[in-house]
């Protein structure tokens, strides 16, 4: 068998991974990174790409104020019994720093979503904005013939494979049959992606959790960081006294033996695709197989079985397992289904969700996670503890025009094969559409009749939407009273089904504030280090602001590499 030394071995090329190996790389340590898929980048390369660090760069230069005890005390308030103070405030000294590492010594750099809220910013601690950071748009030409292993973005929330960006970018994609300006600036993006797609095959201008991965990687090339490609890990490698000081790889020429000097972090991306492991940890999965992923498919738990096989404990306590997402299932040609997560939609003046028994469950522009815990405990009161989760966003012909619904596109672009391959159902009434639902005909009238008398004010009494800061950054800021609420009155009605979803997974590995993986006495293995969804969420299994899987994932990766070079900056 081939063998090979180095200092640091990382498992997994998303950003906890990527984050680890350059800030370790910079120290001057020589790193591989292994990845288990054709392309790196994992999920963080499908993902919207915001990161939750607070007391961030760009957000002191745009003079926002905020503070590590502000934050702590908004954590506290989130986490509940579940609070892990010495992370949290790990998570806090470092990330301010880690954000500082990247602007001042690799690609990676940043901008602030000043309107992105967290998710419950009335809380205790909470802000209204300034706690999100994305990685700055990024030139794909930039990473040469590397682009061809860089993961491309989820398809199925690109416009014909072109990226799009949160924000003034998105509203301009929906203003475009009603403002120059807007067709204008859609006109010049349409044609910089033709131009892309003829001369490279894909699109160059690479955004939200693509530009991440990209500039992540190539800070890694330009440190001499080798990622290998198509090269899972199948076993870490211990001493007599259980440290970790390596690995087998298999390379698609062979396995090879890597022994890491300085230490192996796990950063393979959690299990949403381990149907075993979300059987025994998601109650609406009770096969494992009714859950449904947009991760790619080789996140099967591979890092934390690796870590399971030397010692190391997982943590299954949490109250959610899971960081949940409502999915839609999309045609995607060749009888394939695809998988769209619905982030903005449910925010949008018009639209509704209902469960089978044609009533609202939830306020639907509160964040996805939220969503989907509604859901799952509103059809589980309807149906019992064993129902099928399951929802539908609801909305008029003149909401589904302007604002599109899930996959099916706003005008002007064609939905009627949407219609026929039975994505979206279309109805001349809302009891017509209930029968499609299979909702109770009459409760849905009602349910809609209730809905309108008050928001045609602008107003929702019942649950509230348009009533935060985070409600209203997703909804149409030139919809007035409340950019969130609108009537549901003129059909042709609308509806797409809804799936609980994941945008990354909360159980893993008990890690310590240096990030290394702990045994099940509590102690921490020698040589063994987790970032990313393969460790345990120090968010308490809730979501407290956008960004909050890769925020974490970049700033223990850093202070993973920290304490394997010995420092403490």
């Amino acid at each position: 068998m081939k063998r090979e030394e180095v200092d640091v071995l990382v498992v997994g090329s998303g950003a906890g991974g990527l984050a680890s190996a350059v800030a370790a790389a910079h120290r001057g340590l020589k790193v591989i990174v292994a990845e288990k898929e054709a392309y790196f980048g994992g999920t963080t390369a499908r993902s919207g790409g915001w990161m939750w660090i607070p007391g961030n760069a760009p957000a002191k230069r745009a003079g926002v104020e905020d503070s590590a005890e502000k934050a702590r005390t908004y954590l506290q308030h989130e986490t509940g019994d579940k609070f892990d103070a010495a992370r949290v405030d790990a998570f806090l000294e470092a990330g301010p720093k880690a954000v500082d590492f990247f602007e001042k010594n690799t690609t990676l750099q940043f901008d602030l979503g000043p309107t992105f809220s967290d998710y419950h910013p009335t809380a205790p601690g909470g802000m209204d904005g300034g706690r999100s950071i994305v990685a700055k748009p990024f030139d794909g030409r930039e990473l040469g013939k590397e682009i061809k292993r860089l993961r491309p973005p989820l398809r199925e929330i690109t416009v014909l494979g072109m990226m799009i960006g949160s924000g003034k970018e998105l509203l301009h994609f929906f203003n475009v049959t009603r403002s120059p300006i807007s067709a204008f600036f859609v006109a010049g993006l349409v044609a910089k992606f033709a131009r892309d797609v003829t001369f490279h095959g894909r699109a160059m201008r690479l955004m939200n959790g693509n530009s991440l991965v990209a500039r992540l990687a190539k800070s890694a090339f330009d440190k001499g960081v080798p990622i290998w490609t198509s090269s899972p890990v199948k076993q870490l490698i211990r001493e007599d006294d259980g440290k970790v000081i390596g690995a087998i790889v298999q390379r698609p020429d062979g396995p090879v033996q890597i022994i890491a000097r300085k230490g192996v972090v796990l950063a393979a991306g959690g299990f949403p695709q381990d149907p075993v492991r979300r059987k025994e940890l998601m109650p609406h999965a009770p096969s494992g197989h009714e859950h449904i992923s947009p991760a790619p498919p080789g996140n099967t738990g591979d890092g934390l079985r690796l870590a399971e096989n030397v010692g190391g404990s997982v943590d299954t306590s949490l109250p959610n397992s899971a960081a949940w997402v409502p999915i839609s299932r999309p045609p995607m040609g060749n009888g394939l289904l695809g998988t769209f997560p619905h982030f903005v939609d449910r925010s949008k003046p018009g639209v509704i969700a209902v469960t089978r028994s044609g009533k609202r469950f939830v306020n639907e522009a509160q964040s996805y996670h939220d969503f989907c815990q509604a859901m799952v405990k509103r059809c589980q009161e309807e149906d019992g503890p064993d129902a099928e989760a399951a929802a539908w966003f609801v909305a008029d012909h003149r909401t589904f025009r302007k604002y599109g619904l899930g996959f099916a596109k706003p005008a002007p672009v064609p939905y009627k094969s949407l219609i026929k391959q039975g994505y979206l159902l279309q109805g001349k009434t809302i009891a017509d559409l209930a029968r499609q639902i299979g909702a109770d005909p009459v409760q849905m009238e009602k349910t809609v009749a209730e809905f309108n008398k008050h928001a045609v004010k602008g107003e929702d009494p019942e649950f509230g939407k348009g009533s935060t800061a985070y409600n209203r950054s997703l909804g149409d800021p030139q919809h007035k009273p409340n950019p969130c609420v609108a009537p549901v009155k003129k059909g042709p009605f609308y509806a797409v089904r809804l799936h609980v979803g994941d945008l990354g997974t909360f159980a893993g590995l008990k890690t310590n504030e240096y990030a290394q993986v702990l045994g099940d006495d509590g102690a921490p293995i020698g040589g063994l280090y987790s970032a990313g969804n393969d460790a345990a969420s120090i968010m308490g299994g809730n979501y407290p602001g956008g960004g909050i899987t890769l925020g974490p994932a970049l700033t223990f990766g850093y202070i993973a590499a920290r304490h394997m070079a010995g420092g403490n900056a």
